[in-house]
């Protein structure tokens, strides 16, 4: 797309900011003229058969809602104005050429594009210049806007050695704007080394440690939309993933994706993963962390293979007037041949009818008989091949054989030998078996264990990419089972080590990554906040020391004094938490009110009663509502504009060790955008100095 080079038309500006206004103008007009095109095509006259039709009307269907204009969405958030011409179309020698960058492409009635997507080639400058290296950029501006209205504009002039360089006010703005509604991307506030992680390439799995506020979960989910961006039919073909901590966490970020112009990407958690069973039931820390162990999975393996006993019979086969024996030695070499391959428990089942029959068709082709492949498969399917398929590799089914597992401890004994200590083995053991699988309280650890038995029977399907957010809460089996869903694809680990509240939190990315089936894949650390404002995170940072000693202490980009205030109730915490509360409604965008879970029912009726109305977490806030009480155990992720953190040692005291405690505190104490209260009656920790 041709413009004027970028000092004539500087020259011409006049009115920059009506002249950006109108090119919004004409550039919503021209998706909406997209999106009409493509309301209009008429399928009757294109499409062979109903099944064609169909799918050509799925496919419509999707552009359609693909050209949505979002409202209060900007449809660009920067501008590119090029030294050189880049593009095919322009003439050698013509001068610059200017991109407008956003969040989808539009072009106008020519074909001509108005706006960039910001996942294009052409759109990296926008993130990654600087004046140290301009990337042949003139000058990028970014925009600001309110209420979807353009209202502002700043220029960098990258290219002019005579401007210094300047913090951006827009960028700033844009990062601690007011919130209300579902999570903000940070599509026009990528940071370089975010970029970077951002488009990496697809074949290599990449693990980001971010401290809170980094932004690492929006990090992840614009990869998604890098990934199906540039891959779109090697992903359409095996799939996205996107995996949670829980329902809330997802619900919270799901609406992310659409403004990024991506609309149908999976989620789930873990749990959901897994869903072989329904998850009734729960174990004790102790026997979750055994289950969640990663030698879970030889005890399972062992398991498996128990049934497989070595043929002591010949088998017969009679077809007609002849017999065909296969001797017990012959039957002995093929079962231990297919115990030494490393394949699949399901797969050598099918195999083995078929060596059997192979056998007997030799044995055939030696007495003088020509037989063919529907031979084979009928010799497979012979009642005597069937018995001794049967006596030697039995079906297993992975829930009755985790039931089993759990029940029997004889049978666990053996396939734990040498793994599991008899302590340990009595800890998985339940006290009171169940009569059947359908009256099992199974757990969350136990539906891991079903699925990890389910891929040692039959491999599981593999997908094109998979993100797991919050990943260091995942216990070693739980990697695996993530791990099982992109064995022939790559995956965006994200996480934070000091924010790993589970008794089995993972103790370094190595080990994680290893779980995961991802050795070697590369680390990246963010230790630069954008969201939590410097006073809240330094403050935060003195727990480091006792929750994750080897991580540096995260800084930030916003000096904001007066974020923080901490303050001592001698009495009547309700009501100390109720005034908070209603400060805190004062000022714009989300509030947050933070306890532990035990003093949630309590303050549920404490809000109540003052007629301070309140949502769950994940609920997106309205411009009538915009509180919500979260207990400690599902902030994890969630951000909130102004933070009220109830009584700090209730959520110590909630998790059954400190130093969990202390990390369940760190996260709570990480939630807050602009600013943070605490109040206490009980002393605060030590290690907060």
């Amino acid at each position: 797309m041709h413009s004027p080079t970028p000092t004539d038309a500087l020259a011409a500006d006049a009115d920059p900011l009506g002249r950006e206004r109108s090119h919004l103008a004409a550039s919503r007009a021209a998706l909406t003229a997209m999106r009409e095109d493509v309301e209009a095509l008429d399928l009757r006259d294109v499409t062979g058969t109903w099944v064609s039709s169909l799918v050509l009307q799925k496919q419509i269907d999707e552009r359609i809602k693909a050209l949505a204009d979002l409202a209060h969405t900007p449809l660009f958030f920067g501008r590119l104005d090029y030294l050189h011409a880049i593009s095919e179309a322009e003439s050698e020698g013509s001068g610059g050429e200017r991109f407008y960058i956003g969040r989808r492409h539009v072009h106008d009635a020519d074909g001509d594009p108005m706006v960039i997507d910001w996942r294009a080639p052409v759109s990296q400058p926008f993130y990654r210049a600087s004046r140290k290296d301009p990337m042949d950029v003139a000058k990028r501006r970014r925009f600001g806007y309110t209420g979807g209205e353009l209202t502002a504009y700043e220029d960098e002039n990258l290219s002019d050695p005579e401007e210094s360089e300047t913090s951006s006010a827009l960028l700033a703005a844009e990062i601690e704007k007011p919130r209300v509604g579902p999570m903000r991307d940070i599509v026009a506030t990528i940071q370089p080394e975010q970029d970077e992680i951002v488009r990496a390439d697809i074949s290599g799995t990449v693990c980001v440690q971010g401290a809170p506020g980094t932004g690492k979960t929006a990090v992840g989910l614009h990869r998604v939309a890098y990934l199906l961006y540039a891959h779109r039919d090697r992903l359409a073909r095996t799939g996205t993933l996107v995996v949670g901590p829980n329902r809330s966490f997802l619900h919270y970020i799901e609406q992310v994706l659409p403004a990024l112009g991506e609309l149908d990407v999976a989620q789930a958690t873990v749990q959901e993963l897994v869903g072989h069973v329904e998850v009734s039931g729960t174990d004790g820390t102790e026997t979750a962390r055994i289950k969640g162990d990663a030698r879970m999975a030889r005890v399972l393996r062992n398991a498996v293979r128990a049934g497989i006993s070595l043929p002591t019979e010949p088998c017969v086969v009679v077809r007609g007037s002849r017999r065909w024996r296969v001797p017990a030695y012959e039957l002995e070499e093929i079962v231990r041949e297919l115990m030494g391959r490393e394949i699949r428990y399901g797969a050598a089942l099918e195999a083995l009818p078929q060596r059997i029959a192979h056998a007997v068709l030799v044995k055939m082709e030696q007495g003088g008989e020509a037989p063919d492949d529907r031979v084979q498969d009928a010799v497979a399917r012979n009642a005597a091949v069937k018995a001794t398929v049967k006596a030697c590799w039995p079906v297993v089914d992975p829930v009755k054989l985790v039931h089993r597992l759990l029940s029997d401890p004889a049978f666990l004994a053996a396939a734990a030998d040498g793994v599991l200590t008899a302590e340990e083995q009595a800890a998985v053991l339940w006290a009171k078996a169940p009569r059947s699988v359908r009256t099992t309280p199974w757990s969350a650890a136990d539906a891991v264990l079903i699925d990890e038995t389910a891929d040692l029977v039959h491999r599981t399907p593999s997908l094109g990419h998979v993100v797991v957010d919050e990943a260091q809460d995942l216990s070693p089996m739980q990697y695996r089972a993530v791990g099982r869903r992109c064995t022939t694809g790559s995956a965006t680990v994200l996480g934070d080590l000091a924010q790993g509240t589970t008794p089995w939190a993972t103790g370094s990315w190595q080990e994680a990554l290893h779980h995961l089936g991802k050795d070697g894949a590369h680390v990246e650390e963010l230790t630069q906040g954008f969201r939590v404002p410097g006073e809240v995170i330094a403050y935060a940072s003195r727990l480091l020391p006792a929750i994750a000693p080897g991580l540096a202490p995260a800084t930030s980009v916003r000096d904001a004094p007066g974020s923080l205030t901490i303050r001592q109730v001698s009495s009547g915490l309700d009501a100390a938490v109720l005034d908070a509360c209603r400060a805190a409604l004062r000022h714009e965008g989300s509030i947050g009110l933070i306890a532990a879970d035990a003093r949630i029912a309590a303050l549920a009726g404490a809000l109540a009663a003052a007629g301070l109305g309140h949502l769950d977490p994940g609920v997106e806030t309205t411009a009538e509502t915009r509180l919500t009480l979260v207990p400690a155990s599902l902030a994890k992720g969630l951000e909130y504009d102004h933070v009220v953190l109830d009584e700090p040692a209730a959520i110590i005291a909630g998790e059954p060790d400190r130093r969990t405690g202390l990390r369940r505190l760190y996260v709570s104490l990480t939630r807050a955008v602009s600013g943070l209260t605490v109040l206490h009656t009980e002393p605060l920790p030590a290690e907060l100095g």
